[in-house]
């Protein structure tokens, strides 16, 4: 599936949405990908808005007939409560592989942004202004008053898909980028940004499309 394909159904379909599909990238040697066992993994000290997110991205993979477990269901309690050593996540990774799994769908914020824009046509001035006079009305506020601003907070975020079959090389499958604008709602902006996932990975064939009615809870759709 071609970026540009990509990014305007996502634009369709999210136009209006907290989340924005930055970029993203494929393994070129792999058309599609069919995994069988999934561990989620949100990395936030948010634990509220981690099961929620790894929640529902495990309902998407139920729904499809794909085994799925959440980081904070497989975790010991205190896994995420020290730093790991490179030999910990070895051993780690040697455990999903004895327990079946297969990939590895890892989701985290990688940068924050405050954001300052300007409120566009403030007075309801037409936006064509032939005469300095009429600029001048149009954007004087600015001098004064503090709602010509807006500021808002962008989040940075990478979710990337991994192979961790014993068979196969371990490898990137792929990874999107998406920026999640001013979250004000945390059953919002995860229900947003799942959808958002689901629709790429699906374009992208790297999930496969539902195979039976699943009704996810009802605080998700909210």
């Amino acid at each position: 599936m071609k970026p540009f394909k990509i990014l305007a159904i996502c634009f369709l379909i999210f136009s209006c949405s907290s989340t924005e599909l930055v970029k993203n990238w494929k393994n070129p040697d792999i058309i599609e990908y069919n995994p069988n066992k999934v561990l989620v993994v949100g990395m936030t000290s948010n634990l509220k808005a981690r099961q929620k997110f790894e929640k529902q991205l495990q309902e998407e993979y139920i729904s499809r007939g794909i085994e799925a477990v959440m980081s904070s269901d497989f975790f010991e309690p205190n896994f995420t409560s020290e730093k790991k050593t490179e030999e910990e996540l070895r051993a780690l990774e040697g455990d999903l592989i004895m327990d079946g799994f297969d990939t590895v769908l890892f989701t985290k914020v990688i940068g924050v942004e405050d954001r300052i824009i300007y409120k566009k046509n403030y007075d309801g001035f037409d936006s064509t202004h032939r005469r300095f006079t009429e600029d001048y009305l149009m954007y004087q506020d600015a001098f004064y008053n503090e709602d010509y601003y807006e500021e808002y907070t962008v989040y940075h975020t990478e979710t990337a898909m991994y192979c961790i079959c014993p068979t196969k090389d371990r490898e990137l499958i792929w990874k999107g980028y998406i920026d999640v604008m001013d979250p004000q709602s945390i059953n919002e902006t995860v229900n947003d940004y799942v959808r958002l996932v689901i629709v790429v990975l699906e374009e992208q064939q790297l999930i496969s499309l539902k195979t039976e009615r699943y009704t996810p809870e009802e605080e998700a759709i909210k």
